[in-house]
């Protein structure tokens, strides 16, 4: 059978098999749709926050970014794992306790006061539509790919299926469906690794794989790749940080405490029954996180070594020069992964010198031998660019491994970006008929009518975030980064006040959320635009691009996150402290149950 039809059956079969479950699993009752009925096991529920978790931002563009950053990316899986670990073991566990399954609830509960449930409404909203362009975008890239469709037409399917069994089946859907879409993932992610590592250094297990010797050499790949990257003009593999140190750190803690701060994966902690099940899950999430996160640096190394295998043949296994006549690969010899990729726009190809063979290097290089190697060969540029995006995707394919691995890998990319696309929208979707339409605007709501408004909530918000997906404003993990920083300035700190300070009244919160979301959408609009719209930025109002010591605008949050809380304890040192029963509510959750008070005499 040819790729084609192998990957229509592998894929088509995946989706049968997604919305059988949501059929399947049909919410009847508003808890059916919001929490699953409180009733997943926890090793399910650990499969299914991992697939939650794991977006298309970690399966699509996390190994293409650590594979275009080096050891710069490194921020991507330290700042992502870490922030899990945050949000499991510090911050799940009590909003458990509280028992408000939605993060506006708590917030408007814990504050008393509904303008507070109301703002963290907003932030949600806000960063959970930004995290969906992410997936959206994703989404649109494997369709296109594997369907042969343009990335608008991937894109319009990919709204399809997720609106079909999102809607349907609500979280009761979505957890069984993600636990499937968790298995697919996984297998799509580490059997190609497995394949590539064995070919380039055999051994079995990528993440040795990563640190062992090449076939046939006493070379490590690693050593091999750093010297191929740096003859091309590109810096150490091993050793370039993304931008400055300052900015690397303030990345990493960003992502972290936006992790920590995401609607839709402390919603997860709610499906199961007890509160002890929700740490046994949470463990089993890392568990399954890890084994896509301790392989991506080894599948990022191993697709940048076989991409420039591919284009300079000679280059890696025998050390031949690479500038010199005829170690470039002919254009017209190009092999057909190339081709098909080029279908899609993400991998551009243009003769600049007219000589037909293809030239990849880093033309923007400071390093003068390049320079001279590449004038002296008569190379006018880099004439191959390839989308961060495409790394994981076309990786089977570089490799030439068997086709039925490469339709894998395209039910695992859709997958990802399926599973998490759902999760958000099921935030959205609580957020807005829970939170607002029933918290706010019409209590007396009947059951069937709070369903109704969190559908109408979950099509529109697919809608926008379809709309701005065909527009995004930068890679998927790029946009995924702004959606953490987003959560990371508004939402983490009232929530971490929230949990640990009992002084900290309704006016502090406030006006720490509104004033950390402010702040970092302003920084993130100069520099993508007024939400995301191409052509309205205005970079010269703030002194030019990352102005604000060098920090990225996916950076942000972390700057955004420190405002709020200088914002909100000011504002609450100026205000009345909460009423009393709030205060004993913060410390009868963070005290455990049955611990006896100590009165501190020494009395017999």
């Amino acid at each position: 059978m040819d790729l084609q039809n192998i990957t229509y059956l592998v894929v088509g079969a995946t989706f049968a098999l997604y919305i059988g479950i949501a059929i399947w699993a049909r919410a009847g009752s508003t808890s059916e749709f919001y929490v699953a009925g409180g009733g997943v096991p926890p090793v399910m529920n650990g499969m299914a926050t991992a697939a939650d978790w794991m977006s298309a931002a970690s399966f699509i563009s996390m190994a293409g970014l650590i594979s275009n950053m080096g050891y710069g990316g490194g921020l991507f899986l330290m700042g992502w794992t870490g922030g899990y670990v945050l949000l499991a073991m510090l911050l799940a566990p009590y909003l458990r306790k509280f028992g408000k399954f939605t993060v506006p609830q708590f917030i408007g509960d814990r504050f008393y006061s509904k303008s507070a449930s109301t703002v963290a409404v907003l932030c949600l909203l806000t960063a959970s539509i930004t995290y969906i362009i992410g997936q959206m975008t994703g989404v649109g890239v494997a369709f296109s790919r594997f369907l042969g469709v343009s990335n608008e037409v991937g894109i319009y399917v990919g709204m399809g299926i997720v609106f079909m069994y999102a809607v349907f089946g609500g979280m009761k859907g979505i957890t069984y469906t993600q636990v499937a879409q968790y298995i697919v993932l996984i297998l799509a992610y580490t059997i190609p690794a497995i394949f590539i590592s064995l070919q380039l250094t055999g051994n079995p297990i990528p993440q040795l794989g990563l640190g062992s010797d090449m076939v046939g050499t006493d070379v490590s790949l690693l050593a091999r790749l750093d010297e191929v990257v740096t003859d091309l003009g590109f810096g150490k593999y091993t050793t370039t940080t993304a931008g400055s140190t300052l900015n690397m750190f303030v990345y990493t803690l960003s992502l972290m405490i936006g992790t920590a701060g995401l609607p839709h994966v402390i919603m997860r902690f709610f499906t199961v029954p007890k509160v002890a099940d929700a740490r046994i899950s949470a463990g089993w999430a890392l568990v399954f996180i890890a084994i896509l996160y301790t392989t991506a640096p080894a599948v990022a190394a191993m697709a940048k070594m076989n991409l420039i295998r591919t284009v300079t043949p000679g280059v890696v296994m025998k050390g031949v020069d690479p500038y010199s006549a005829d170690a470039q690969i002919k254009a017209d010899e190009r092999p057909d992964w190339m081709k098909r990729w080029e279908k899609t726009g993400l991998l551009k190809f243009e003769d600049k010198n007219g000589d037909g063979r293809i030239q990849y290097y880093n033309d923007k290089t400071k390093n003068e031998d390049v320079k001279k190697k590449a004038e002296a060969a008569g190379w006018k540029g880099s004439e191959l660019t390839v989308n961060a995006d495409i790394i994981v995707l076309a990786n089977p394919e570089i490799a030439l491994l068997p086709n039925w691995v490469i339709a894998l890998v395209a039910a695992g990319g859709l997958a990802a970006a399926l599973s998490t696309a759902a999760g958000l929208l099921m935030a959205i979707s609580a957020a807005v008929s829970h939170d607002l339409v029933k918290g706010i605007f019409k209590p007396d709501i009947s059951e069937k009518g709070e369903l109704l408004a969190g559908k109408i909530s979950m099509a529109v918000a697919i809608v926008v975030a379809g709309y701005l997906g065909l527009n995004p404003p930068g890679f998927a993990a790029g946009t995924v980064a702004l959606a953490f920083g987003i959560a990371a300035s508004s939402l983490f700190p009232a929530i971490m006040m929230g949990i640990f300070s009992k002084k900290m009244n309704k006016e502090g919160a406030i006006a720490g959320m509104l004033s950390g979301l402010a702040v970092t959408l302003f920084y993130v609009f100069a520099h993508k635009g007024i939400f995301f719209i191409k052509g309205t930025d205005y970079l010269d109002v703030i002194g030019g691009a990352n102005s604000f010591f060098g920090i990225t605008p996916e950076a942000f949050g972390a700057v955004g996150a420190l405002l709020n809380f200088i914002v909100a304890f000011v504002v609450d040192k100026m205000t009345k402290e909460p009423p009393e029963h709030i205060q004993h509510l913060v410390e009868s959750v963070r005290v455990p149950r049955g611990a006896k008070a100590v009165d501190g005499s020494h009395a017999h």
